[in-house]
């Protein structure tokens, strides 16, 4: 009993790696597309090529995301905004949006 035990923690925690390692994918053509989209102006069209493709979906798939519409929607948005992942998951632009927020609510 205790083997399997073993047994299916290794693999949640192999799936786990997994999904994130595919994240990491998404994130990283997230940043590409914000790329194109300064340099030519096209990068919202671009993710959201890449989300409906089939190789877009798949990746979409094993990160745990849902590869629908509304998804491909909300790619496109992150990618209008021009924020790079890595600055959009940072503490400080968290902090930062926190407080426009919350200046907007008591304007």
């Amino acid at each position: 009993m205790r083997d399997f035990v073993d047994g299916t923690a290794f693999n949640h925690e192999q799936g786990n790696r997994a999904r994130k390692l595919f994240a990491a994918v998404v994130l990283a053509a997230l940043d590409d597309a914000i790329a194109d989209d300064k340099k030519y102006g096209n990068g919202p069209e671009q993710i959201a090529r890449w989300a409906r493709s089939r190789d877009g979906r798949e990746v979409l798939t094993c990160a745990g995301i849902d590869p629908n519409e509304r998804v491909v929607r909300g790619l496109m948005e992150f990618v209008r905004r021009g924020v790079r992942t890595s600055v959009a998951l940072s503490r400080e632009e968290s902090e930062r949006r926190q407080q426009a927020l919350a200046k907007a609510e008591a304007a």
